[in-house]
């Protein structure tokens, strides 16, 4: 390798380097400032009056914008300082290989960059974003009004491809049930749970949440006001149906934060007139349906009619979002689970419980009993449908590895249920 005089044309051009190197350090340590500031920075800026701050809020209005300018002008600058390096240093030493000559400048260029235009700014704005930014909020102000075409189109194009990447990666359902089974049910239980309620939310129907008729409590529309006051106390919910004659006919729901102002009316007091319009649902119509019907509406509860228009039981807004979160218990719900394991694969259930929740307790697949259980929604409808009649006090029922035995009735009506587990 030889040296030479440097020609003036190669002093001009290691002057323009050392400049252009002092504007990249700036451009960089600028975008590493403005991107840095905290939430409480930006209400500083936002409660100052002087210019550099109007300047800073008016750069952080469209970020898209301002990275676009900043990215823009680092890029023309580092191009720059790379031409002008390369023929001074042409210039002045002669490394005769043409392959000695190409690394000893990749080296030397990209050593200078990093370290004076990229590592060295930013790590000083990371340490005073705020400072730094007041004093650079001109000059980026400035280029974004030069390069402004050129942004805009980089910022809009920056978006268009956003979208069309966000299109293609969202993520189905099966993928989603797929990433939950590979994950370790021992670490993230709740979160799981959460996320298994929210892929299942879509395909559930009022049917497989609602109250049933036989454990709904209603309000007969002919009681005097002392018996529905009577009821309320011992019942304590919030939004009560109430029927004339039977149960398939309900003429409205009673909201207990309406009798408050007539707490001390008489026994003939008419509380018929405190009752809203019931709303009637489906027992097929979707819950994310229901949910958003409810939002809209603000609403709260539904009667849950079948084909005939004969009431199968209720659905509140607390059934559908319990779908998701969990059970749901407020100061007035009863503690107790609506199960009791006696041992490893021992349980006793309340026969109202859901087959769903039946599978969960279980762990067992959602879809073990569809092959025998029909239309039935209950653990008391399983066992119907597997025994095909009504089952006697302490039966056992088999069906594959389970046993089902009715530990108590009242009349024709199951009430607990035990069931085993049998190894396979």
């Amino acid at each position: 390798m030889s040296v030479t005089a440097p020609s003036a044309g190669a002093i001009v051009a290691l002057c323009l380097v050392v400049l252009l190197l002092v504007c990249s350090g700036f451009v960089s340590a600028s975008e590493t400032a403005f991107f840095a500031l905290s939430p409480s920075d930006k209400a500083l800026v936002e409660e100052s009056d002087s210019m550099h701050d109007q300047i800073i809020q008016r750069l952080l209005g469209n970020p898209e914008k301002l990275l676009a300018t900043i990215l823009i002008s680092n890029n023309l600058i580092n191009v720059t300082i790379v031409l002008l390096s390369n023929f001074a240093l042409m210039n002045i030493f002669h490394f005769g290989a043409p392959w000695v000559e190409f690394l000893c400048i990749t080296v030397l260029l990209t050593f200078i960059l990093l370290l004076f235009g990229e590592i060295m700014p930013k790590l000083y704005s990371a340490s005073r974003p705020l400072h730094f930014c007041r004093k650079a909020a001109p000059g980026i102000f400035a280029l974004t009004k030069v390069f402004s075409p050129l942004a805009n189109l980089l910022a809009h194009s920056s978006a268009l491809a956003d979208k069309i990447a966000s299109g293609q990666e969202n993520l189905s359902v099966d993928d989603l049930e797929q990433a939950l089974e590979l994950t370790d049910k021992k670490e993230i239980s709740a979160e799981q749970n959460i996320l298994e309620g929210i892929i299942r939310f879509g395909d559930e129907t009022v049917r497989e949440v609602m109250t049933s008729r036989l454990d709904m409590m209603a309000l007969d529309v002919s009681d005097d006001y002392s018996e529905v006051l009577r009821q309320v106390a011992e019942n304590i919910y919030s939004r009560i149906p109430v029927y004339e004659d039977t149960v398939d006919n309900i003429k409205g729901i009673l909201y207990i934060k309406d009798l408050l102002p007539h707490l001390h009316e008489a026994p003939s007091f008419a509380w018929q007139k405190l009752m809203r319009p019931p709303v009637f649902v489906p027992d097929t119509k979707q819950i994310d349906d229901l949910l958003r019907e409810f939002q809209r509406d603000k609403r709260h509860i539904a009667i849950v009619v079948d084909e005939y228009g004969g009431t199968l039981g209720m659905v509140t807004m607390e059934d559908i979002l319990e779908e998701i979160v969990g059970e749901i218990n407020d100061e007035y719900d009863d503690a107790d689970k609506s199960y009791t394991r006696l041992n490893n694969n021992t349980y006793i259930f309340e026969a109202k419980t859901l087959l769903s929740d039946v599978c969960k307790v279980l762990d067992i697949d959602d879809v073990t009993f569809d092959e025998v259980s029909g239309d039935a929604d209950s653990l008391a409808g399983l066992l119907l449908e597997l025994k095909g009649d009504f089952p006697r006090l302490n039966e056992v029922i088999r069906y594959r590895n389970f046993s089902f035995e009715v530990l108590e009735m009242d009349d024709r009506h199951i009430v607990k249920v035990k069931v085993i587990v049998h190894a396979v």
